[in-house]
C-alpha cells in the first residue's frame, strides 16, 4: 500500500499509470524504480517537483 510521504496518509488515489494523488495534503506522486516522486500542482497545472522535502529513505517504496 502506498503512503504519502508528505503527511502519511494512506488515502490515495490512482490518476494514472504510475501516478496517484494525495487526497490528504494534495500533492501528487509518481512512482518509477520504487522510489516515489512528489510534485505539487500549480494554478496553472504544472507541476512544481518537491523531491527536496525529503531524503531518499522518505521516498523509498517498502
Amino acid at each position: 500500500m502506498l503512503i504519502c510521504p508528505n503527511c502519511q496518509s494512506k488515502d490515495i488515489g490512482k490518476i494514472g499509470i504510475n501516478q496517484y494523488y494525495c487526497w490528504n495534503c494534495f500533492i501528487e506522486l509518481t512512482v518509477s524504480n520504487q522510489m516515489i516522486y512528489t510534485h505539487q500542482v500549480e494554478e496553472d497545472g504544472s507541476l512544481t517537483s518537491l523531491d527536496d522535502l525529503f531524503d531518499e529513505k522518505q521516498r523509498r517504496l517498502s
